[in-house]
């Protein structure tokens, strides 16, 4: 009689398992453990410091009938097959399943895959390994490290700042980053400059900038300054003194990495990192792509690496020859700044090339649809030739000074056929055909006053691209940070700036003087080194937790000691209770500031903050107040609300549209404010 048990696979989530249940067939048995299973626990710390560091781990709470029903499939199952994801984290948690399901680490019930595609999970199960420890202990050095800082410095915030505060290895660094930065700006003095420019007549007339002064870079510091060199350049003659001409190729992106996936998502779909990895994840795990099943549209998205396998090139290859034609076949090598011990897994792509975005259009979510185009296209572009350009440099002489004009021919388009086209610095931009020494005539030359701009503020995109740059956190750390240190209250958002609290900055200078290595993006940065090191060389974890804790702890019981109770002032409005006569102050609350009675918790009035910006409501006539919504972003709306539902994302300006009567708009565009109308059915713009 045939064996009639089954092979029971367990992943992670429900709807990988349901892809790759309809992969595998009625042999198999696939199930989802739903993440992690173990874990230490929540209410105390869960490290045994006195016994090196043991952790405790303990069944996750509410996961009691989950655990019955994999011990049940497992003793009823021929062969158990732990099929989490192919990192650190997915590796200890099939290291967690076979302590609880009796399974030995060391024989092989482990499988892995990069994407889930029907080839793959069938290669897979014919080759199963071990449970990797080094790997294993690579998670649990970072989730002890994490543990004893978080659960050691967030109860003392707690006791000398406030309740519900926290600190982090990771965190606490990226919100010194931030705060930094904002320092910088508070600090910046803007510096006068001038620049000039010279337009000539000729088909077609062009423009050319002041660049030296007998041989030297001009630096014009004032309107003197820059009055007196006008006053000689209205002078003189106009001579072409050099032309130099050389053709110029622009490359391709690298494919998607999660950080540069991310901080592409923000700029071009105004994703949150958060948002980002979700819809990343629902496209990895299985989609119904219609005539072609539920199959699983990227690779993993949880890498530092642009490598790309043999097979995908190839595949790319053939989709680019045929579609485009051979013209446009690259051969573009792609390497890491940094050679990452995550180049196990290949850099983020379609993992079945041919599968045109527009091809799931209708069976995609309109976020699923925009994200899987957005790899796509970054995919297909990087196995695609560079773009070529005919470049011309022309230097124009008047006496002692020198006046420089670039201009640029798109001569083939490459890899912008399909990703990159059409950006400024992509635009064609034509000069005339010159000869030297030919003298040419000057129809005007100014100044235009300038002034040095401070530092920008973080976005989340930009927060992920320092990080990473500076080697703090992992992949998959990045998307929560941000999240946290909003929930905190240490950051608030502006439009898609991330701005300090006075909170933040009051955790951060505490954190410096008493936690320095903790907020120190070189310490950090160098434990995630040795974090690495764990993995990819076998050293000892405990070691590393040894090494840390010995100063940690130390510092902690110092900080304990000098640190005094830290008061966090609320401000005061001016203004008294109509209640109960108090002061009223204003507060910082989960949606952001608002004002709320001195005299709480006996009394409990509040009351949102209106900020007014001058504009009346087109519909009723009020005022148009700023607002936040329940994520925080900032919009404007009628303060007669909910009378009239009247709102913006761009800030009204008191101006009509001459097309069709709506309030124009402020839209801010590389740094520069643009008015345009409010009417999406309009396309006026100034």
């Amino acid at each position: 009689m045939a064996n009639s048990k089954k092979t029971l696979v367990i992943v992670e989530s429900p709807s990988k398992a349901k892809t790759i249940g309809k992969y595998l067939g009625s042999r198999y048995r696939v199930i989802a453990s739903v993440g992690h299973v173990r874990d230490l626990p929540k209410s105390k710390l869960g490290i045994d410091v006195d016994q090196d560091f043991e952790p405790q781990y303990i069944s996750i709470r509410g996961k009691g009938d989950l655990i019955k029903e994999l011990k049940k499939e497992a003793k009823k199952a021929s062969k158990v097959y732990l099929a989490t994801d192919p990192d650190r984290e997915g590796e200890a948690i099939s290291w967690h399943l076979a302590y609880l399901l009796g399974i030995d680490p060391d024989s092989p019930c482990r499988i892995e895959f990069n994407e889930i595609t029907k080839s793959k999970i069938k290669e897979a199960i014919k080759h199963p390994r071990p449970i990797n420890q080094n790997l294993v202990d690579a998670q649990q050095a970072r989730r002890v490290l994490d543990r004893l800082v978080g659960y050691q410095i967030s109860p003392l915030l707690w006791r000398k700042v406030r309740k519900g505060l926290s600190a982090g290895r990771v965190q606490s660094a990226a919100l010194k980053i931030i705060c930094d930065r904002e320092k910088e700006i508070r600090d910046f003095v803007p510096q006068e400059y001038w620049t000039i420019s010279a337009e000539f007549e000729h088909d077609p007339d062009f423009s050319a900038r002041l660049h030296s002064r007998n041989g030297k870079k001009l630096a014009i510091g004032s309107r003197e300054e820059n009055d007196a060199i006008l006053k000689e350049l209205e002078s003189g003659i106009y001579t072409v003194s050099a032309i130099n001409k050389k053709p110029r190729s622009k490359k391709p992106y690298a494919p998607f990495t999660t950080s540069t996936l991310q901080q592409e998502a923000s700029n071009k779909l105004n994703f949150n990192t958060r948002k980002t990895m979700m819809i990343a994840q629902q496209l990895y795990e299985g989609v119904d792509a219609g005539k072609r099943g539920t199959i699983g549209l990227i690779t993993y998205l949880r890498t530092d690496s642009v490598r790309i396998s043999a097979e995908a090139r190839t595949a790319a290859a053939g989709f680019i020859t045929a579609k485009y034609g051979e013209q446009y076949l690259g051969n573009n090598v792609f390497s890491n700044k940094k050679k990452d011990i995550q180049d196990a897994h290949e850099a983020i792509r379609p993992s079945i090339i041919d599968l045109e975005p527009d091809e799931l259009k209708d069976q995609l979510s309109r976020d699923q649809y925009r994200l899987y185009r957005l790899i796509w296209n970054r995919f297909i572009a990087s196995q695609m030739k560079p773009a070529q350009y005919d470049g011309m440099q022309v230097d124009i002489r008047n006496g002692e000074y020198l006046f420089r004009a670039t201009g640029s021919k798109l001569l083939f388009d490459g890899y912008q056929k399909v990703y990159g086209g059409g950006n400024d610095e992509d635009r064609d931009r034509i000069l005339p055909e010159l000869a030297e020494n030919e003298e040419l005539k000057l129809q005007k030359v100014g100044g235009e006053q300038n002034f040095t701009q401070p530092p920008s503020r973080f976005t989340e995109a930009s927060l992920v691209r320092e990080l990473e740059d500076r080697d703090i956190g992992r992949p998959s750390t990045y998307a929560p940070i941000v999240g946290t240190l909003s929930e905190r209250k240490y950051v608030k958002r502006e439009k898609k700036t991330l701005v300090p609290t006075e909170l933040g900055f009051i955790v951060t200078d505490l954190m410096e003087q008493y936690f320095h290595e903790i907020v120190d993006a070189g310490f950090t940065a160098s434990m995630e080194d040795k974090l690495d090191d764990v993995e990819a060389k076998g050293t000892e974890w405990k070691s590393l937790i040894r090494d840390f804790y010995g100063p940690f702890k130390q510092e902690l019981d110092k900080a304990d000691e000098a640190i005094e109770k830290v008061v966090v002032e609320d401000k005061p409005t001016g203004e008294f209770c109509e209640l109960c006569g108090k002061p009223l102050v204003i507060k910082a609350g989960r949606y952001g500031d608002f004002i709320a009675c001195s005299g709480y918790p006996e009394c409990r009035n509040t009351r949102p903050i209106v900020k007014t910006i001058g504009v009346k409501c087109p519909r009723c006539g009020k005022d148009i107040v700023e607002k936040r919504s329940r994520k925080g972003k900032i919009f404007y709306g009628c303060s007669g609300y909910p009378e009239c539902d009247q709102s913006y994302w761009n800030k009204p300006v008191n101006k009509q549209c001459p097309k069709c009567g709506s309030l124009l708009v402020e839209k801010v565009s590389k740094g520069e404010k643009k008015l345009e109308c409010s009417n999406k059915e309009c396309d006026y713009k100034e």
